[in-house]
């Protein structure tokens, strides 16, 4: 993709982190577990592709994740839920950019083919909620177009899997500056239906691996011990206790405090 760069924001000093959000936030919606991090590491908050700064941004998976090592270089990658199969991917494909790696509520893919053509279709579905095709000759105008994208985020974060966020924590304001065309895109291009599962080669994976993932999220704290135990003594795996999908926005200070003690063991 030449010519194309992704949107960051910069702050802090000391080692580099890359940090990458989650699906309809932006790079300044990490709670306060960025001003923590800070403190001593210099990072790099990525809009990712379809995303605030990076809504023109169109990028599948393995494109993003080339856009992300060209921008970010030789550093720690961290990454929340969609953000962290990006950096899964950027670790597999250019592992010699990564040298520690952080995945907060991840996964390897959906290995069935046919519940991941579910998950396809189910992400085209959210994806016409947010630039429905064909709608005349006339289009959106702006004040309908972001109608749309504020219901559509109110609905998503009434999800049961990002139950428990405070709202002063859930970065809504922030999320407002995406793009229903921008989210759409992250939808089609990126979404976890389109994920081909990495299972079989996480084991390649030799830097240091911190897994993160909340107590009552079932369904990825079982994904993410899976993972540890497929990549091996070189990861670890830990279950923040009391939060859910989001424990960064939960608990940002316990996480911060994980991520530290694995960035410091990483250097």
């Amino acid at each position: 993709m030449v010519g194309v760069s992704l949107h960051a924001e910069v702050m802090g000093n000391g080692p580099r982190t890359v940090m990458a959000h989650g699906f309809t936030q932006t790079c300044r919606v990490w709670g306060s577990m960025d001003s923590t991090l800070a403190t001593d590491h210099e990072l790099m908050l990525v809009d990712m592709p379809g995303h605030g700064g990076s809504a023109h941004v169109l990028a599948d998976l393995t494109e993003g994740a080339h856009l992300l090592g060209a921008l970010g270089g030789n550093a720690a990658y961290l990454g929340y839920s969609m953000g962290a199969r990006f950096c899964l991917h950027l670790a597999l494909t250019q592992p010699e950019l990564v040298s520690s790696l952080v995945l907060i509520s991840g996964t390897a893919g959906i290995e069935d083919p046919d519940d991941r053509a579910a998950r396809r279709a189910r992400d085209e579905a959210l994806a016409d909620q947010l630039d429905p095709p064909l709608r005349g000759r006339g289009g959106d105008s702006s004040s309908d177009g972001q109608a749309r994208l504020d219901s559509f985020l109110r609905r998503w974060l009434d999800n049961p899997l990002l139950s428990g966020v405070p709202a002063e924590a859930d970065g809504f304001s922030e999320r407002r500056r995406n793009t229903g065309p921008g989210l759409a895109s992250s939808l089609r291009l990126a979404g976890t239906g389109t994920q081909l599962p990495l299972w079989a080669q996480l084991n390649r994976l030799t830097m240091p691996v911190l897994i993160l993932t909340g107590e009552h999220d079932d369904k990825f704290t079982g994904l993410g011990r899976r993972m540890a135990d497929a990549i091996g003594e070189n990861a670890t795996h830990v279950v923040i206790a009391g939060v859910g999908h989001s424990p960064h926005l939960q608990q940002p200070a316990l996480v911060a405090e994980e991520i530290c003690a694995h960035l410091g063991s990483g250097r």
